[in-house]
């Protein structure tokens, strides 16, 4: 079911991306793993048998050696500012209107309320705790990426089996390599894990931009998409996209547009929020959860009160916890805080 509404969100894309200048592009997609052959060659296996059309190859682009890699065809990129710059053009949207809370049919602001019939939270991470209790089932997890210059042209689109691994994909005259990530809150090899890369196998190599995203990420790699929880039938919510938010975005529309519209749809049993959240992270949560909220600091997150880490290479206060991020000043910057943060020493 999961493959099945990525496939299907994959080929949404390319039917509105037919029409918009957003430099869509059909790419081989290769999962490779540094020591593990055995690994590799299960998955090929495993995606057969799901009806996907994998090869093993150890016939790749890149400039270190691997134990080889899943490809994979008829995969996708485009340029995500182009396409929603363009989608956008005829919808009302309402900015400088910072959402406080929501109850059950109206959004709280600062300068007055907004009622509604029905309420989508597509906040990145939820922020309301009284429902859902995604401060227990999802974590947030900081990624980096540079561009350069002069480096080698990748045909396909790269990524490490690995979670600590490299991805890699050409854009125009740009390689795009991301690297370094890290929960929010703990520290980890960020941009300068890139540029040393960079210097050793590219060492002609002009970095020309750089920048980090932050995900939110669920137990068991799938997105919580559907009713925000069993108490609100009249509030839903897309989250936890795992740093796989192209496909997943375009899931969440089509599922939440049947549920909002009184419609069954296929894949909201897969997605559903509801789900059992019992797996090995959830003690991991708790675990950062209690040392974060016993640890003795004043620069706590207005969230739920966990201690605040410093962000040396983005100068950032950072919350271990639930991934709230605040500037120096303690202005806030990421949620699901809703408010500064108190950086009085």
């Amino acid at each position: 079911m999961y493959l099945n509404a990525n496939k299907l969100a994959m080929e949404e894309y390319e039917k509105l991306c037919g029409g918009i200048d957003c430099d869509f592009e059909k790419k081989s997609a290769y999962t490779y793993s540094i020591n593990d052959r055995q690994k590799t060659e299960d998955e090929v296996r495993a995606l057969n048998s799901l009806g996907i059309n994998a090869e093993f190859t150890d016939n790749l682009e890149l400039p270190f050696k691997t134990a080889g890699a899943v490809k994979v065809n008829n995969q996708a990129q485009f340029n995500p500012l182009k396409f929603i710059a363009e989608i956008s053009k005829e919808l009302n949207i309402y900015e400088n209107t910072f959402i406080r809370d929501i109850t059950p049919h109206i959004a709280v602001a600062d300068n007055g309320k907004i009622r509604t019939n029905k309420i989508i939270v597509a906040t990145h991470f939820p922020f309301i705790n009284k429902h859902g209790s995604y401060f227990l089932k999802l974590y947030q997890h900081r990624s980096y990426v540079a561009a350069f210059e002069n480096a080698q042209k990748i045909d396909g689109m790269y990524v490490d089996e690995n979670d600590k691994g490299m991805s890699f994909r050409s854009y125009k005259n740009l390689l795009f390599i991301g690297g370094g990530g890290h929960r929010t809150g703990k520290t980890g090899g960020n941009w300068n894990e890139i540029r040393d890369f960079a210097k050793k196998y590219y060492p002609q190599t002009t970095e020309k931009y750089s920048w980090a995203t932050q995900d939110c990420m669920s137990f068991d790699k799938i997105p919580y998409i559907g009713q925000y929880s069993k108490r609100t039938p009249d509030m839903y919510v897309a989250t936890g996209f795992n740093k796989w938010g192209m496909t997943s975005s375009m899931a969440a529309a089509m599922i939440l547009t049947d549920m909002v519209c009184g419609k069954k749809n296929e894949f909201a049993e897969v997605f559903s929020p509801h789900r059992s959240i019992l797996k090995p992270q959830l003690a991991v949560n708790g675990f950062e959860a209690t040392v974060n909220l016993l640890t003795p600091t004043a620069k706590r997150c207005p969230h739920l009160g966990c201690a605040l880490k410093w962000n040396k290479a983005e100068h950032t206060w950072d919350c271990p916890c639930h991934g709230s991020r605040f500037e120096e000043s303690g202005k806030l910057i990421d949620n699901p805080a809703t408010g500064g943060a108190n950086m009085r020493k």
